[in-house]
């Protein structure tokens, strides 16, 4: 006797997450609507609202699945010393946890201004509050903050700027890090 497989719940979900996550790429957050979702994923309306009622819900339901490994990221460089190389190692495993959710941080990049009117966009601040807290010294001048900020920001920045240009996804994200790390180095008196 034969059975047949079902998609598992979350399986839909996820598919909505997904094909979302692509229009609003595509088209911008503002422009996309949950009819054209609905008719990417080949599901009328109704089938959609048993999961999501708007589209902010898809995206907060996105944003924290895409997020988590960040908040494990930060409680796990809180329990670390203060080191150069816990530092290093906050922007190494960073720099990964980008790659691994561009479409998601694609989306954050090109839709700002929508962000600041969606739940989404003050705990992402939060966030990268506290990643640049981790990496900065207490009463640290003002130049180190700044450096310690950008070595963030070039994690950010390098990614979608080299997004279009040929070569390796990874020796190109290697050397955004090792710019990252410089920027970091310099604001703890390390130079190289």
């Amino acid at each position: 006797m034969g059975s047949t497989q079902h998609p598992r719940r979350g399986d839909t979900r996820q598919r909505i997450q997904d094909v979302a996550l692509e229009l609003f790429a595509e088209q911008g957050y503002e422009k996309t609507s949950l009819r054209e979702i609905a008719e990417r994923l080949d599901v009328t309306k109704a089938a959609l609202y048993y999961h999501f009622k708007s589209k902010e819900d898809i995206i907060v339901s996105i944003f924290k699945d895409l997020t988590r490994p960040v908040d494990e990221l930060v409680a796990w460089g809180r329990g670390q010393p203060r080191s150069l190389k816990t530092k290093r190692e906050i922007l190494r495993r960073y720099s990964r946890m980008l790659t691994d959710a561009a479409p998601m941080f694609r989306f954050l990049q090109e839709n700002q201004a929508s962000l600041r009117d969606l739940r989404i966009g003050a705990p992402f601040k939060e966030r990268m509050t506290d990643l640049r807290e981790l990496l900065e010294e207490p009463d640290a001048p003002l130049t180190d903050q700044i450096r310690c900020l950008s070595a963030l920001f070039t994690i950010h920045a390098g990614m979608f700027a080299l997004k279009d240009t040929e070569g390796d996804p990874e020796e190109k994200r290697e050397a955004v890090l090792e710019v990252s790390y410089e920027l970091v180095n310099r604001a703890h008196g390390v130079t190289e």
